[in-house]
């Protein structure tokens, strides 16, 4: 009993219901086969409906939600928006199921949207529920959990799938049932006494004690507090306080303290030249991955109908997730210089996921279609890994919160000029193949970018690790020491 206490006060205790969340919400068997689920005999809808009306609707919603859910958050203390996520999954799947027509279909993407908007309360109640000690460990666990949640969700499907053992409709049943079980789990999390920005002060006699990060920032970029007054004035905080109440105006003053610490971390995190290379390429290859991932589905039902054939989206799926996380895996066992390298293996790789959609784009052969998603995916999770890591090693977990969401942010904002113009309706709203062309070429460019850039790098080095090898070996000289060569005059 005492073990178990002492368990449950530890890490492992949420670290566990995390997992098991993790998880539960991830066990999605239909989701490869959305796009034939959604043009087949139940919802009857037809491609150019679901590509040009339906899916551009999640990165709109996507877009305008992002930023409050992410502040939203972290004012909730992240727990509160987990719950959230379970229920608003819960409810995708049932618009899914008992919605018809393209309005409905499309609400269920805007509710879907929210999902994905909250996916930043799961991994930030890690690092407020666990020393930082165990950071690595509790990362590592949730999110392999998570790769293992998606790798049974696709299995699962395409064995219910190909031996007819469910319909459509009870899968979408099945998938509820789990994400109940993931809802019942996240009420048992415990809730967070801390967070990344407004809850970092301690509070003393109700009053929150300012974090100290904000005077030094202050005095290190001159940059005043609004809320105080030069010259020894009173403080608009003091006038507030007489006319709106102490709560409101502390409120107001943890809000503007936050939001502008948030804008100084911003500028100081991208006035390093190489994070802004590296968060550059993060932005431009999130936003093609997306597009491929969200429309692939589309591309595998033009190349081979799924009323003609008896479609493996399922199995392709949990191989390119288990490809994926193996290749990631490796990455943390390559003697590579990555300051050197990195830039080089961004450009080159690129290019071999831009060669893999090309393949994909004009191959009429369904297989061939498959083995060049793998390739790709596996592409994008071997360099967003390498991409990841070294943002990491030179930030703080706050402000590597700060750039994991500015640089998705950034990303969303590409597709969605994308989407408006290449896929929607009200825009170009092109075929399905020269959307995959588009985002070949789309990918080229990043790898010509990257590669010229990584090549620079290389020599860059390489001629300051001459002259450094040139200095040591040429001795400093001294007046009048014997070191120093015969001058001539």
């Amino acid at each position: 009993m005492e073990g178990f206490t002492r368990w449950r006060a530890g890490w492992g205790y949420p670290t566990t219901l995390l997992c098991i969340y993790g998880f539960f919400s991830t066990v999605k068997p239909l989701e490869p086969f959305l796009t034939p689920y959604l043009t087949g005999p139940g919802k009857n809808l037809t491609v150019e409906q679901v590509t040009n009306e339906i899916f551009p609707v999640w990165t709109y919603t996507y877009l305008a939600v992002l930023v409050p859910v992410f502040l939203l958050t972290d004012w909730l203390r992240y727990k509160p928006v987990v719950v959230f996520q379970c229920v608003t999954l819960f409810l995708t799947n049932a618009l899914t199921l008992w919605l018809q027509g393209v309005a409905a279909m499309q609400a269920m993407q805007s509710v879907y949207a929210m999902v994905t908007a909250s996916e930043v309360a799961y991994f930030s109640c890690i690092y407020s529920l666990v020393e930082p000690e165990h950071y690595r460990k509790a990362t590592s666990y949730c999110r392999s959990v998570q790769l293992l949640g998606y790798t049974v969700g696709s299995v699962l499907g395409q064995l219910l799938v190909s031996f007819d053992l469910m319909s459509y409709d009870s899968i979408l049943i099945l998938t509820m049932v789990l994400i109940s079980v993931a809802l019942v789990v996240s009420l048992f999390l415990p809730m967070p006494q801390k967070t990344m920005f407004f809850h970092r002060g301690q509070r003393d006699n109700g009053q929150v004690i300012p974090d100290a990060r904000n005077e030094e920032a202050t005095e290190e970029t001159g940059i005043p507090d609004p809320l105080k007054t030069p010259g020894g004035g009173e403080s608009c905080a003091a006038v507030g306080e007489k006319e709106e109440g102490p709560e409101v105006v502390e409120r107001n003053r943890v809000c503007c303290q936050v939001l502008i610490q948030l804008w100084r971390d911003f500028l100081e995190c991208y006035s390093t030249r190489t994070l802004l290379y590296w968060s550059v390429w993060w932005a431009l290859a999130t936003c093609g991955y997306n597009q491929t991932v969200n429309y692939i589905q589309v591309l595998w039902q033009h190349v081979e109908p799924s009323q003609n054939f008896t479609v493996y989206n399922g199995g392709v799926e949990a191989v390119s997730n288990l490809f994926g996380a193996a290749t990631a895996y490796g990455i943390g066992f390559t003697q590579v210089d990555w300051a050197q390298w990195g830039e080089l293996a961004l450009g080159s790789f690129s290019g071999l996921g831009a060669a893999a959609l090309f393949t994909m784009t004009f191959t009429a052969n369904i297989w061939v279609c498959y083995a060049g998603y793998i390739v790709f995916k596996c592409l994008y999770m071997l360099l967003i890994t390498i991409a990841m890591f070294q943002i990491a090693t030179e930030l703080s977990m706050e402000r590597y919160a700060l750039i994991f969401g500015a640089n998705n942010f950034g990303s969303l904002v590409l597709q969605t000029i994308i989407t408006s113009v290449v896929v929607d309706g009200r825009g170009l709203g092109l075929g399905i193949i020269p959307q995959f062309i588009i985002y070949g070429s789309y990918f080229l460019v990043i790898a010509v970018i990257f590669f010229l850039r990584g090549v620079h790098t290389v020599m860059r080095t390489r001629r300051s690790h001459r002259h450094a090898i040139t200095a040591v070996e040429t001795p400093s000289c001294v007046n009048g020491s014997d070191t120093c060569p015969e001058q001539k005059f």
